[in-house]
């Protein structure tokens, strides 16, 4: 669930020498075997880290310079480069997947499931050749280098709008999953306010998230994106075990036992709703895709896992990207395929909460949501960090720590995302918005944008150039296309829920 936090490493992102024969511009880093003293990007030294950005993880070596470019040979081994990818990649999107595939369609579904991941491979083909080029490893500084300061507010807007669309969905599973919790422990199903999502997002928010995000040292939540990933991977197999239990479709009797009452009721016992489809379009089908680049967008990680790269190349850091995608991928199509084979077209925008229409209580659910409850929990304060960060920059804050504009900030953002979860009908608008904006940002327009810009040895007519190019104009039709879509489908829903309220 933790994706957003690999970008927090804002410091001392050193190049290699390129290993890869195919790296363009070996030329420029020749010297650097010869000269081991630190080179500052064009010339210059960047000392704007505030005071903050030194007390976030002890073990990132915050010390050095933000900006400042030099040869640092990494330490991370090739398969713990997949396992931390796994980590940046993996996030709430996989809890949206099956009912990206209840309004696609399986096939539909495989297709675009498919095109999604190579377009992400590609971006990080992009954003590490820029990198060299370039000669930075912060996604920021090559949107400074690329288009100066608005390239960096564009890119540093868009780690923000992913960031901060991560928080809120990881607390729209509060919302959703910990009444459930509460209720499976009491025993009951009244409607108490300790059993109301609303409250209990404030709740958490105030006991647990504040605290733990206000703390200047977060360095003892470092392992959070591990259990993260071992929650999803438990989530997986639970999803998997689950499709064989639970029949289709459900018998009248069991419908009556095990039905939570407070949720929606919907005709599970029609066998015509228990055949899968393979091509599905309807109102929903618009939100695939955006959900898709949620799910998959990883790419302000890359950076500083290359930089961490044991012996890196461009070549070896491709490499972990093409196996860590590859087992997303497994992961994302047998959830979203299981799910959807359970459910059909009951699959909520949350499948984990769609179970609760099935059961009361259950032993190995209550496991699972207990899990991943601790996990998202945990995480809210990581990624609150890099977006706390930011705002610190926007505001030209000095470099001495503050307590009170560190509290400031922090409470104006946790009061901000939980007026989103409150007020924002579902997840799936979330996982809509962010994914259509922010994440297509992320994996399609800024990576085409920087690589046509700052590799100057290619011209516009190489096929490299040309394929930048055509993948930038394709971000941009997904990204508009999938907003003007996305807001016609609110517009519509906001227009029935009025006349459905005038008719009675």
């Amino acid at each position: 669930m933790n994706k957003a936090p690999a970008n927090t490493k804002m410091s001392s992102f050193n190049i290699a020498p390129d290993m890869d024969c195919s790296s363009s511009n070996s030329n420029e880093y020749s010297s650097y075997q010869d000269c081991p003293a630190k080179v500052p990007l064009n010339g210059l030294q960047y000392s704007d880290m505030d005071a903050e950005s030194q007390n976030f993880l002890t073990d990132h070596q915050l010390g050095k310079k933000k900006y400042e470019a030099e040869y640092s040979p990494g330490s991370a081994s090739f398969g713990m480069s997949v396992f931390n990818l796994g980590n940046a990649i993996m996030g709430s999107g996989i809890l949206g997947l099956s009912y990206a595939m209840a309004n696609t369609g399986i096939a539909l579904f495989v297709i675009l499931l498919v095109a999604v991941a190579i377009f992400s491979l590609y971006s990080v083909h992009l954003l590490l050749k820029t990198a060299n080029e370039g000669g930075s490893l912060v996604y920021e500084q090559l949107g400074y280098k690329a288009f100066g300061i608005p390239g960096k507010l564009a890119a540093s807007c868009s780690i923000t709008m992913q960031n901060f669309g991560a928080m809120a969905s990881y607390l729209y599973i509060v919302k959703y999953e910990l009444p459930i919790v509460i209720k499976a422990f009491l025993d009951s199903n009244d409607n108490a306010w300790y059993t109301n999502g609303d409250y209990l997002v404030l709740l958490v928010t105030v006991a647990i998230i504040l605290p733990l995000s206000l703390l200047k040292n977060l360095g003892y939540l470092g392992y959070t994106s591990g259990f993260s990933l071992l929650c999803m991977v438990f989530f997986l197999i639970v999803v998997i075990y689950k499709k064989f239990q639970i029949p289709c479709p459900l018998p009248e009797n069991f419908i009556n036992i095990t039905v939570n009452v407070s949720q929606p009721q919907v005709n599970t016992t029609d066998e015509e709703c228990c055949k899968p489809k393979y091509f599905v379009f309807n109102s929903q089908t618009v939100y695939a895709v955006p959900i898709l680049t949620f799910a998959f967008v990883c790419h302000p990680a890359i950076l500083p896992m290359y930089e961490e790269l044991k012996d890196r190349s461009r070549r070896k850091m491709q490499n972990v990207a093409n196996v860590s995608f590859l087992g997303m991928f497994v992961m994302y199509l047998l959830a979203a395929l299981f799910g959807y084979l359970t459910f059909n077209e009951a699959v909520e925008p949350e499948l984990l909460h769609t179970y609760s229409k099935v059961y009361n209580f259950d032993v190995v659910l209550l496991i699972v949501r207990f899990a991943v409850l601790t996990a998202v929990t945990l995480t809210v304060p990581v990624v609150l960090f890099p977006i706390r960060t930011s705002v610190n920059h926007l505001l030209g804050a000095s470099k001495e720590f503050s307590w009170p504009r560190h509290i400031c900030i922090t409470v104006a953002l946790l009061v901000c995302v939980n007026i989103l979860v409150i007020f924002v009908p579902t997840i799936r608008d979330i996982f809509g918005f962010i994914g259509a904006s922010a994440a297509a940002m992320l994996i399609f327009i800024l990576p085409s944008a920087f690589y046509i810009k700052l590799v100057r040895k290619e011209s516009m007519k190489s096929v490299q150039k040309m394929g930048a190019t055509l993948f930038l104009i394709v971000g941009f039709m997904v990204m508009i296309g999938s907003m003007a879509l996305i807001i016609a489908d609110w517009i519509h829903n906001a227009g029935s829920s009025d006349e459905h309220a005038d008719g009675h």
